[in-house]
């Protein structure tokens, strides 16, 4: 892909997140995508990262604000840098008891990207951020 049409794919996903449309988010990555989540554990396939928006989406209402990307030379890999914006609806194992919570926390993406499709995602917001910020 060329670096206008990474940007194009991230740019999508990110805009998907924000309106909640995991189907659109889901549809832009591979069906084997390896998800590399905050708290350490890497994930392989389309199923189980769509697991992952519900169960995020149970316990937190969120959006992504100030993003910016940033793509590799040739569009093989990217870079999403923003904020977190959101409410804490459920408590979420490994962190504080849910009681309506806002937070905004710096977070960001890195993917790969190969024949048009989302490869891998790797987050980089820290538990312990976002932990301290529900306090």
């Amino acid at each position: 892909m060329s670096e206008k049409e990474t940007r194009d794919l991230v740019r999508r996903f990110v805009a998907a997140f924000n309106a909640g449309d995991h189907e659109a988010m889901l549809a832009l990555v591979s069906d084997d995508v390896a998800h590399d989540r905050g708290d350490g554990r890497r994930e392989i396939g389309r199923d189980p990262f769509r697991w992952f928006l519900g169960l995020q989406a149970r316990h937190f209402r969120e959006t992504w604000a100030d993003v910016v990307v940033m793509v590799g030379e040739g569009g093989g890999r990217a870079a999403a840098e923003f904020t977190r914006r959101g409410t804490y609806l459920a408590t979420a194992d490994g962190l504080p008891p849910a009681s309506g919570q806002r937070y905004a926390v710096a977070a960001g993406l890195f993917f790969e990207v190969d024949d048009g499709s989302i490869t891998r995602i790797s987050e980089h917001s820290g538990q312990a951020t976002l932990a301290a910020a529900l306090r």
